[in-house]
């Protein structure tokens, strides 16, 4: 088959690669689209740590190319979503259904190969039903349950303020999630006018440019010198990672989504923000609870079959699989402003 091979860091071809082979408790799917998430560019150019040669790839959909004989709950043509994550399941996480915490996981598009491809092999206790005409818009499903995962976590109330800080994708799946939650007030933080205006057409209530304005002294301003109720950071940049300690008001909760990419050191004002005003921060990472895969999945499939969560305007690039080295050409040369890219195969 065809796909998009990672060969070392900086260098991903389409190329051919072997055709999965179909275990007895597998499906293959045949897949329609398959999205590069925020944490593919940093790996693939210069962070890789898989075997190589390797497909990347976790945020897919697709359909049912074959089944394994033991698979009965799936047929030929059926229409999935797959979910990268495989735990081992026989840990001491797993066994209290903490699938993300597992010991010995492994994940599709790293351990093994992944969606940069035509097919894709995946255990059948890793795929659901999506009835769903537009296949595109299910790869999305995968970030948008990281999105509902935090939001979950953090446990939002009725009439609460957020602050969102970083409007990409996940930051913007995750404001579509609290407007539906019943949240009061959304404040939207990011350097892009263009992502803010995504985040205002999604419901955003306030949009501060980091750029254009301190980011701290405007969301204070907008809460009259209190502070969010909720401050969730997506954007994986250390200074919103911190800006997110300034911007909570007092016992408020703050929500970790994005990956650090280098060192944090807080400045004093920051830190004594955590016990001074008895903060509480949370990480979120991945997505997965139990029954496997987790509320999270379950009810952002029935979020997309339902329409109640808009996709379509976060998907910023589609290009055919032949073109992946181009794709990441363009995540490297920063040319052109980006939300999420999307592999679309026939």
């Amino acid at each position: 088959m065809k796909a998009g091979v990672f060969y070392k860091e900086g260098d991903i071809r389409f190329d051919d690669f072997a055709d999965p082979v179909c275990g007895d408790d597998d499906v293959i799917i045949k897949v329609k689209a398959c999205g590069i998430c925020g944490s593919d560019p940093p790996r693939i150019l210069n962070l890789w740590k898989y075997p190589r040669p390797q497909v990347p790839g976790h945020e897919f959909a697709g359909t049912i190319a074959e089944v394994g004989k033991n698979v009965k709950n799936f047929k030929l043509d059926d229409t999935v979503a797959a979910q990268p994550l495989i735990p081992c399941r026989k840990c001491e996480n797993c066994e209290e259904g903490h699938f993300s915490m597992c010991n010995d996981m492994q994940m599709l598009g790293a351990d093994l190969p992944g969606g940069f491809a035509q097919y894709v092999r995946v255990p059948a206790t890793n795929i659901q039903h999506v009835e769903c005409e537009n296949l595109e818009e299910a790869a999305l499903l995968e970030p948008c349950a990281v999105a509902l995962y935090g939001v979950l976590g953090i446990r939002p109330e009725i009439g609460d303020t957020v602050a969102i800080l970083g409007c990409g994708t996940i930051g913007q799946l995750v404001l579509q999630w609290f407007r539906l939650a019943g949240v009061h007030r959304i404040i939207a933080v990011d350097i892009s006018k263009k992502k803010l205006e995504e985040a205002k057409a999604l419901g955003a209530d306030i949009c501060i440019n980091g750029m254009e304005q301190d980011t701290v002294e405007a969301v204070l301003e907008a809460t009259h010198g209190k502070g969010v109720d909720i401050a969730m950071e997506t954007a994986g940049s250390k200074i919103t990672q911190e800006q997110c300690l300034l911007v909570t008001k007092k016992r408020g909760r703050i929500g970790y989504l994005g990956i650090a990419r280098s060192d944090i050191l807080l400045k004093e004002k920051s830190f004594e923000s955590i016990f001074r005003h008895e903060l509480t921060l949370r990480g979120f990472w991945n997505s997965y609870g139990s029954p496997f895969p987790g509320p999270a999945w379950m009810k952002s499939i029935r979020a997309l079959e339902d329409g109640k969560i808009k996709f379509k305007p976060l998907i910023s690039h589609r290009f055919p699989l032949e073109k992946v080295s181009d794709a990441f050409k363009m995540i490297k040369d920063r040319k052109e402003e980006y939300n999420k890219i999307l592999f679309v195969m026939d």
